[in-house]
């Protein structure tokens, strides 16, 4: 297969499966949904494969780029957590959460991994869906 052809299968594939996750969220009612998950994902694909191929054969570490990631995510991740209407009452941790986790899934897609990033949506998507059904899904 050509690294393009390559680099753009691994593109949709981050793009897609955090479509898939954005859209169990925005069924959910939560306000971070779709397109949020899908562009967290895309992204982080982005940064992935522009680091392994974009800097030519040089010496580059492309794992500070997974680093670089989880840090700017994390900083959208605070950004949706809340206090509640009563002090001790906190939302938003798991929206935080699905965001952070699904850069994770299009960081895998972008580096190529594909079995463990479906194989991780699958699992992430199993943990809200299982959660929504015991009735724990309150934050958003």
């Amino acid at each position: 297969m050509s690294p393009l052809l390559e680099t753009i299968l691994r593109f949709l594939l981050a793009t897609a499966l955090g479509g898939a996750i954005g859209y169990q969220r925005e069924r959910a009612g939560k306000r971070a949904g779709i397109r949020t998950h899908i562009l967290v994902s895309a992204g982080s694909a982005l940064f992935t494969l522009a680091s392994i191929y974009g800097f030519g054969d040089g010496d580059v570490d492309a794992s500070r780029v997974a680093a670089g990631v989880v840090v700017g995510v994390g900083f959208i991740g605070g950004g949706v957590i809340l206090r509640g209407a009563r002090e001790e009452e906190v939302v938003g941790l798991t929206t935080a959460a699905t965001i952070w986790v699904t850069a994770a899934v299009g960081l895998c897609a972008g580096a190529g991994m594909y079995l463990l990033s479906v194989v991780a949506t699958a699992v992430i998507l199993g943990v809200l869906l299982l959660a929504r059904l015991r009735g724990h899904d309150g934050q958003q």
